[in-house]
């Protein structure tokens, strides 16, 4: 665990911790025990090796809501292999130059053909 995943869960656990505390209480500060207990399994779903997971495509995203992220015991799937970024095609610069060529060679054809047979 990181030291930003480290201050994340901190944060985290002070929240469940007041969020403890209220639900103890009476009153107003009961009623908000249970939105700060989700905020709580909100901000450890935040940690910065979670988000990177994610991204990556190792976590998993369809979680129930309300449910705390448990790890799997192993990879799942693998590591996904990388595309190939060679061979798209042939160089834009080539094409664009060959079909200056071809359009330079098509007028002077079409050009020598009308002086072929002038209309007078």
């Amino acid at each position: 665990m990181t030291t930003a995943d480290q201050k994340v869960e901190r944060a985290a656990n002070k929240l469940q911790q007041v969020a403890n505390d209220f639900a103890g209480e009476g009153g107003l500060k009961a009623k908000l025990a249970e939105p700060l207990a989700e905020d709580a399994d909100l901000i450890r779903k935040m940690k910065p090796s979670l988000i990177k997971a994610r991204a990556k495509g190792d976590a998993p995203t369809n979680l129930k809501p309300g449910s705390a992220p448990l790890s799997p015991s192993s990879p799942q799937l693998g590591k996904r292999p990388k595309p190939k970024r060679g061979g798209g095609g042939p160089n834009p610069w080539l094409v664009v130059g060959a079909a200056v060529a071809v359009g330079i060679v098509l007028a002077k054809w079409i050009d020598w053909r009308g002086h072929a047979h002038p209309r007078d």
